[in-house]
């Protein structure tokens, strides 16, 4: 099997789809969102379950038209999606065999994952399922083995039983993220054997990290349920959540919210603007270290099915961006070769750097410090104008940039070389890193005394 390498990591070619998008759409959607008020709101409000029941069997959302949340990722730039098969108060999307509290049985009288799966596929998207572990709707889960063994074991082969049912009957699945360990762990769950058996039934599956403590198996906290996770076996991909933090040792992607907080529909929730978003992706894509690198960024349909005009009108305008850069990000090997955060980010792919400029100066030169791989042409991606540049020892020097951005969002200027981008001490060690000799020595070619012009007195 050939793969891409990169540092101590391997990047399966079955996976090779994961480092080549870059971008994901997360998509939490279920009858939480008649509350308006986030997906947890059973939990965090400690709702009477009886009520929320009652109005999750009769909620039927007869605006969902998978086809168009479908149309509209791909114009958006996503290249997967995950969907929520069900979240942690228990009620599923799909037609499951093993309860009636569904989509499928309730007032829809839909399959939701079904429409879901087929849609995005005919788009041409990778399909991820979402599925929660929790359910807090049955006593067992929390009592545990200890407290509950026959209850519990009664809870386990449910969950293993859906989760076998989702990977059977909905065609190629590449992404399953699984969430809410707490308070289980790994070995209470059997999440070991499960993920086996997940494997038999889908080979090129891609599997998170939320899979719970195992002593036995690996002695680290993986269930992300704080954080990542920082196992270094369970799981293949890391999910760092509101956060951006990369991973060396396997695969990772960033789940992110579109608005301030919270994942699913909140009727007043404020909104991030798109050039924060993409900021994200781009953040993620130059932190990739030559594989992971990915944003899964969240949206939170409403209640009656309808993707927020505020997560189309931004993500339509990242996608219009990624039309013409997306080349600075789809997949990319990582990138930040030389210190470059006093005007934006970097991405690399083969033997090209990407200068994403967050800080437009409007200034007509620009000056690239500790490069010492040679240029071969630069150009201003945005609007495909070839610059005039000039390249002394590991100084570059580019010229005729515009006064005006020429994009609301970040102009793009690549940068060909004649080889891989590799930078210099300076470029490689950055701010608060490397030898400090290197510090002592700039420091001394203007002296060595407190004085302006550095001379001892």
């Amino acid at each position: 099997m050939t793969a891409i390498q990169s540092h101590a990591f391997t990047v399966p070619d079955k996976w090779k789809w994961f480092t080549e998008s870059r971008y994901g759409m997360f998509i939490h959607w279920g009858p939480y969102a008649q509350y308006g008020r986030g997906e947890q709101v059973l939990f965090r409000e400690h709702l009477d379950h009886k009520e929320y029941a009652e109005q999750a069997c009769a909620w039927n959302p007869e605006h969902y038209d998978p086809e168009l949340w479908a149309y509209t990722a791909r114009k958006a730039g996503f290249k997967y999606a995950c969907f929520t098969t069900r979240h942690h108060d228990g009620y599923c999307m799909w037609d499951s065999a093993y309860t009636d509290y569904s989509s499928a049985k309730q007032a829809p009288q839909r399959d939701f994952v079904r429409e879901y799966t087929e849609a995005f596929r005919k788009e041409g998207l990778r399909i991820g399922l979402y599925y929660s572990w929790i359910d807090w709707r049955l006593p067992a889960y929390f009592d545990g083995p200890a407290k509950d063994p026959e209850g519990w074991e009664k809870v386990r082969g449910y969950l293993h039983a859906q989760v076998k049912e989702l990977l059977t009957n909905y065609g190629k699945i590449d992404h399953f993220f699984f969430d809410g360990v707490w308070p289980r762990n790994a070995d209470d769950l059997q999440s070991v054997r499960l993920v086996e058996e997940m494997r038999a039934l889908q080979p090129d599956i891609l599997i998170n990290n939320r899979l719970g403590y195992s002593a036995a198996h690996d002695g680290y906290r993986a269930d992300g349920g704080v954080g990542a996770g920082d196992s270094d076996t369970l799981g293949d991909f890391g999910t760092p959540e509101h956060v951006i933090h990369a991973e060396q040792k396997r695969l990772w992607e960033s789940c992110q919210v579109t608005t301030w907080r919270l994942w699913s529909h909140v009727i007043g929730e404020r909104w991030r603007p798109a050039d924060v978003l993409l900021d994200m992706l781009c953040e993620s894509a130059e932190k990739g270290g030559g594989h992971g690198g990915n944003l899964l960024l969240n949206v939170g349909p409403t209640a009656d099915g309808q993707l927020p005009p505020e997560f189309v009108e931004r993500g339509l305008e990242i996608g219009r961006w990624l039309e013409v850069h997306g080349e600075a990000v789809y997949g990319t090997d990582g990138g930040s070769v030389n210190e470059f955060i006093t005007r934006g980010r970097q991405t690399t792919r083969g033997n090209n750097l990407y200068l994403i400029i967050r800080f437009w100066d409007g200034r007509p030169d620009m000056r690239l410090a500790d490069l010492t791989t040679r240029v071969k042409g630069v150009t201003l991606l945005t609007t495909g104008q070839e610059l005039a540049f000039q390249q002394n020892g590991d100084e570059l020097w580019i010229f005729g940039l515009p006064r005006e951005a020429p994009t609301r969002l970040f102009p793009v200027i690549r940068v060909e070389c004649e080889g891989k981008p590799e930078a210099n001490q300076w470029g490689r060690e950055r701010l608060w890193e490397g030898d400090p000799a290197r510090v002592a020595d700039w420091a001394r070619l203007r002296g060595t005394s407190v004085f302006a012009d550095g001379a001892e007195r």
